[in-house]
């Protein structure tokens, strides 16, 4: 990393000053003369934006205006505050338009078939990575960042509220998690109604929630999956209000006191959304071991993309982990069945009849991610082909209700699963020049650098500044190149014919037992990587014995094609599937903790992790217990104190690892609220990861990189050694002959 000077740091200081006297100079000016100032300035700003884009320059006026610009950015990055984010977008817009522009009026002369083919297959692809980038930049520029409101009524007073656990063929022993844990919300007895919504109907199910005294509901049929389930037990519950916890999510204790403030604020507010917080790894996360090390797919929706959709007044409805006003949601028709993305259509269908919806980017529930790449892959096909579906079906463009902002930021949600068609092209375009001598650019290598080196620059600098604590650089590239061959034929079909395809759900809680790599689901990345390879190879020998007109293009291809092969690779790496031996994964977290051992003398220690199953310890330095000894472990709450038996699994010097031994439900209950629904469990580490920086985020990913070629490597070795084996042990008979042949 590069430090920045003294003499930087003074300049940045300044223009800190500056634009904090500017920004308080705005607002002691009256409401009438600020709006109209601020009017009146992006105005101008457009103009004369417009008028830089459209100024063609020659190359080196472009180099030299591209330089400052960029100059001006990096000083930017370092100020604080929403309006350097605001004025490094606009630079960077400034230099996509200004490359869109020039693309589109001086480098679109193709002379024959295949420059055309390629040639607008990309321009297609740009226009559309262009359109999400702006729509982003729409979302994420000012996050509102809404607070929870205190709840000031007696609690005798507060609404009643039922919970909806929906399940199908989750576990017993996952969903008891959230069973417990939303028993044990903070919220009045009397008006805490939780039900069970089984559409498996299942008997351990029904004796479970009859011996800890929740509703269980049950229907004779699976209509419309999950929104039929949701939507049978509206009918037959009364609450004001409705809170919707997927089986796997755990909600903390606080959940409703933190999210029914605001329904009691606003009375048009239907819906308030609370993030999906994971405490087990995903694919990506386990299979690359960067488990809270880098943000995982979803924390940029979470983290600030819903943020910025609340200040449009667009808050989408995930499916879990929300409260929704009972009233409005049956004015729509209750929860959506038009499409497999239920949620997402329920808020456009509650935004459209005229009601608000909201978010809190306060952690208040965790659930468990996907533990296979085949499972993930699969839940995200249903997202994409659903998105599709409400962009064919219920486009936000069309239609009453929405106003613009709502529109766009519906239009981007739907717009961003339709990546896997302009991915793929990105990912191979290099290679139309290097193999079929293609002239997709009709342009001089110089002016293709001197134009969109700086659009790429400015996009991937400024997007590192405004989503920096909750998606890393490069990282988005290889989410899209895992998923791209995967969703794009269901978000193809779901144009042509929207009711295509059903729900399907996403297993969770499963194991596996040992690790493999993924051939089936990698196949598309082999052939992508061995493609890029090729490329790679025949460029370099056409740099080394071709024509030195062609220099500067192949070696702007050529660079692309190694950026290709970096993402390529990372993505092979995610396919080779790590172990993942225990069911309930453990959660990290340092609480008071006392230790009884068998002798009657007691230990104070501090927690290191903790599941359903046990807990690890960690007992002053020097005091060790041994292995298999029966011990008693208490937590405490509320000047509360629970026991556990427990059994010591390992003794390491003074860290332990207990297995508690079978819990009454009573405890089983007690270990819940004491530990998974904290309400401090899981705000301690959202968002607190390490900040993005471009280039050692592209270490990063190239570092993955280098692993994925290596596993593919060794699966490459082992596959070809069990088939030679096979081949020795099989005995030279005509049939195995004729089947070889």
């Amino acid at each position: 990393m590069i430090e920045s000077s003294p003499e930087s740091s003074v300049t940045a200081t300044r223009l800190q000053r500056w634009a904090q006297s500017l920004y308080d100079w705005l607002e002691q000016l009256p409401a009438a003369l600020r709006r109209t100032l601020i009017i009146g300035t992006t105005a101008f700003c457009s103009v004369l934006a417009l008028l830089i884009v459209m100024t063609p320059f020659e190359l080196y006026a472009q180099c030299i205006f591209a330089a400052g610009c960029f100059a001006a950015a990096l000083v930017l990055r370092k100020i604080p505050g929403r309006l350097s984010i605001l004025i490094l977008i606009g630079l960077s817009l400034t230099a996509s338009l200004r490359y869109m522009y020039w693309r589109l009026t001086s480098t679109l002369d193709f002379d024959d078939w295949v420059d055309k083919t390629f040639g607008y297959g990309l321009i297609l692809a740009e226009i559309y990575a262009l359109v999400v980038l702006v729509f982003g930049y729409l979302q994420t520029a000012w996050p509102l960042r809404r607070q929870p409101v205190l709840l000031t009524a007696q609690p005798s007073e507060w609404p009643v509220v039922d919970v909806f656990i929906p399940s199908y063929n989750e576990a017993l022993d996952i969903v008891k998690l959230t069973i417990f844990a939303a028993q044990a919300m903070d919220w009045p007895k009397d008006k805490l109604r939780v039900h069970v919504l089984d559409d498996g109907r299942r008997e351990d199910f029904r004796e479970f929630c009859d011996q800890i005294n929740v509703n269980y509901i049950t229907r004779d049929n699976n209509f419309h999956a999950k929104a039929g389930n949701l939507n049978e037990a509206l009918k037959i519950t009364s609450g004001e209000f409705v809170a919707f916890f997927d089986a796997d999510h755990v909600p903390t204790r606080s959940f409703l006191q933190v999210s029914i403030g605001w329904f009691l604020k606003d009375p048009k507010l239907a819906m308030l959304q609370t993030p999906h917080f994971f405490f087990s790894p995903d694919p990506f996360e386990k299979n690359l071991d960067t488990f809270r090390s880098v943000p995982n797919e979803g924390e940029l929706f979470y983290g600030l993309v819903q943020d910025g959709n609340d200040l449009w007044n667009a808050t989408f409805f995930c499916g879990s982990c929300a409260v929704i006003r009972r009233a409005p949601l049956m004015e729509v028709g209750g929860v959506a069945v038009e499409t497999v993305t239920e949620d997402a259509h329920t808020a456009l269908k509650l935004n459209r009849a005229g009601y608000n919806t909201a978010y809190l980017a306060i952690p208040q529930a965790a659930g468990l991610a996907t533990e296979s790449l085949s499972s993930h892959i699969s839940q995200r096909i249903r997202w994409a082909r659903g998105m599709a579906q409400i962009f064919r079906t219920d486009n936000p463009l069309l239609g009453k209700g929405l106003n613009l902002g709502q529109r766009l930021c519906y239009l981007n949600a739907m717009l961003h699963f339709f990546y896997g068609l302009p991915r793929l092209v990105f990912l191979t375009a290099p290679l139309a020049f290097l193999f079929f001598d293609a002239q997709i650019f009709h342009a001089s290598g110089v002016m293709i650098a001197a134009y969109a080196v700086p659009h790429l620059f400015h996009a991937s600098l400024t997007n590192s500044t405004i989503q920096g604590r909750f998606r890393h650089s490069f990282w988005n590239e290889v989410y899209e190149t895992v998923l791209a061959w995967y969703i794009m034929p269901p978000v193809l079909m779901a144009l042509v014919k929207p009711g295509f395809g059903g729900f399907n759900v996403t297993d969770k809680g499963g194991t596996i037992e040992d690790k493999f790599f993924d051939w089936k689901l990698a196949k598309p990345y082999i052939v992508l990587l061995v493609l890029n390879l090729c490329g790679l190879i025949y460029g370099l020998l056409r740099l080394a014995f071709g024509d030195e007109g062609f220099i500067v293009t192949l070696l702007i291809n050529l660079a692309w094609t190694l950026y290709n092969l970096i993402i390529i690779s990372a993505a092979v790496a995610v396919a080779s599937e790590t172990r993942q031996v225990r069911v309930g994964p453990r959660v990290a977290a340092q609480l008071p903790a006392l230790l009884t051992r068998a002798d009657g003398s007691v230990i104070e220690g501090v927690t290191q992790d903790f599941s359903q199953k046990g807990m690890g310890l960690r007992l002053p330095p020097g005091v060790s217990v041994p292995h298999g000894e029966r011990v008693q472990i208490s937590l405490f709450g509320n000047q509360h104190v629970s026991v556990f038996p427990a059994v010591i699994m390992f003794s390491r010097g003074d860290v332990l690892g207990a297995r508690f031994e079978p819990l009454t439900l009573r405890q089983q209950s007690e270990l819940v609220r004491l530990t998974f629904a904290r309400a401090d469990t899981w705000a301690a580490t959202w968002g607190s990861g390490q900040v993005d920086t471009p280039l050692a985020a592209l270490r990063e990913v190239s570092s993955i990189g280098l692993r994925g070629i290596y596993e593919l490597f060794k699966a490459t070795t082992m596959e070809v050694r069990s088939v030679m084996r096979r081949r020795r042990g099989a005995p030279p008979t005509l049939e195995n002959a004729l089947d070889k042949s």
